[in-house]
């Protein structure tokens, strides 16, 4: 008989179970750097910019030579020079001087604020007119302001973005440390199955589960291995499982979870290890196993695929970013519900949904299907849980949907 816990106390329980950031780190050049998590803070250690630079193309000036002036009364500068791209300005602005400069250039000492070259006029005498004002400060990025020693840029546990790659290339990094992507082995079972390549017999089926938690391990950050399928022979299960755990961090066992004279997972797992639970007060979903062996964690997950990928969305996906540093964010939404859904009193209860509408008035279609039928699934956009002290929600009733897309 399975002893089941909750959805929230499975996710205590891996939280409990297997430590953050185990899988080891690693040091990669900079281009392959997104979508992996830092295992270490960055921290600045120049001024970025390191100098005092235009925003426009212009003229720098000092700001106060520029007050009172208009396009009938303009101020009259002495161009002292000009300052070229990439190069430092090389002279100091003296009081009614002025020096053309371009976006991006470097501020010469003197000079306070930038005027755009739309507001002056060259007079062809070495005599710049000044048509419109400036405040000090005004069309200038100072040094420091992206940067200064000491600030920590980004934290430990950063899944890395493409503008915190560009950031640590401001810096000079053209390498980075991170946690090494998990390597997640997928084992199938069952006489029932077959490639998915294969045209099933009568009483055979495609074998589902390998592709769809090997897009869901990617998609979460992992490398994947597959193992093959499976008979449902209980020694070549546990000499696969064995091979798996001597060179994966995670082991997904699909199929043999339920309680059957056949299904040799639980007595595998057990053999060799610990089982941490055998069912999850879930609908789809309550057959599952998740054991630890060797420190490692191991899921049976049911054969059904749609059980099968609600179980891994919901925790294996946030243990695999467990695994290397970093905490999973989860995208939700509010919709509401086009038709009522009754559910199964005693267990959460997961369904697809499809999402229509504009961003602030979302309607969702729940998937009305069997926990064997995946395509069903197909185009849905997200799911939404029925809580366990509930009998269903009635049409019309407000939702959180719960997006098939993570950060």
């Amino acid at each position: 008989m399975l002893s089941v816990k909750t959805p929230e106390e499975v996710m205590t329980l891996l939280k409990e179970s297997f430590p953050s950031g185990i899988t080891g780190e690693t040091v990669i050049p900079l281009s392959e750097a997104p979508g992996r998590v830092l295992c270490e803070a960055v921290t600045a250690d120049e001024y970025i910019p390191g100098f005092d630079r235009s925003s426009v193309d212009g003229y720098a000036v000092r700001a106060a030579d520029t007050f009172g002036c208009s396009d009938a009364i303009p101020a009259l500068l002495a161009e002292s020079g000009e300052i070229l791209m990439g190069e430092s300005a090389g002279l100091i602005l003296s009081p009614g001087e002025c020096a053309a400069i371009p976006t991006g250039g470097a501020v010469p000492a003197g000079a306070d604020a930038v005027v755009m070259i739309e507001y002056t006029e060259d007079y062809g005498d070495g005599t710049i007119g000044i048509l419109k004002s400036v405040s000090p400060g005004e069309n200038m990025v100072f040094r420091g302001d992206d940067l200064r020693p000491g600030t920590v840029l980004l934290p430990k546990g950063r899944k890395l973005s493409v503008p915190d790659i560009g950031a640590l290339a401001a810096m000079g990094m053209d390498r980075v440390r991170v946690f090494r992507k998990p390597l997640v082995g997928i084992i199938s079972t069952g006489d029932e199955l077959v490639p998915v390549s294969e045209t099933p017999a009568g009483g055979q089926i495609r074998d589902v589960n390998s592709s769809m938690l090997a897009a869901l391990a990617a998609d979460a950050g992992a490398d994947v291995r597959s193992f093959g399928i499976l008979k449902d022979d209980e020694n070549l299960l546990g000499k696969t499982l064995d091979a798996a755990l001597s060179e994966c961090d995670l082991v997904l066992l699909s199929g043999g979870s339920s309680v059957g004279i056949k299904d040799a997972a639980l007595r595998v797992i057990e053999s060799r290890g610990e089982v941490l639970l055998h069912g999850i007060a879930m609908k789809p979903g309550k057959p599952t196993i998740i054991g630890r062996i060797g420190g490692k964690p191991v899921f049976g997950l049911p054969g059904h695929p749609v059980a099968a990928f609600f179980v891994s969305d919901l925790f294996v996906r946030p243990l695999i970013g467990r695994l290397m540093g970093r905490s999973v964010r989860i995208r939700t939404v509010p919709a509401r519900i086009t038709e009522a859904v009754s559910a199964n009193h005693g267990r959460a209860q997961y369904m697809g949904v499809f999402l229509s509408g504009s961003e602030d008035s979302l309607s969702a279609v729940p998937v009305r299907s069997k926990s064997g039928l995946i395509t069903a699934q197909a185009g849905s956009d997200g799911y939404f849980c029925i809580p366990r002290d509930c009998e269903g929600v009635p049409a019309g009733a407000e939702i959180r949907v719960k997006l098939y897309t993570s950060d």
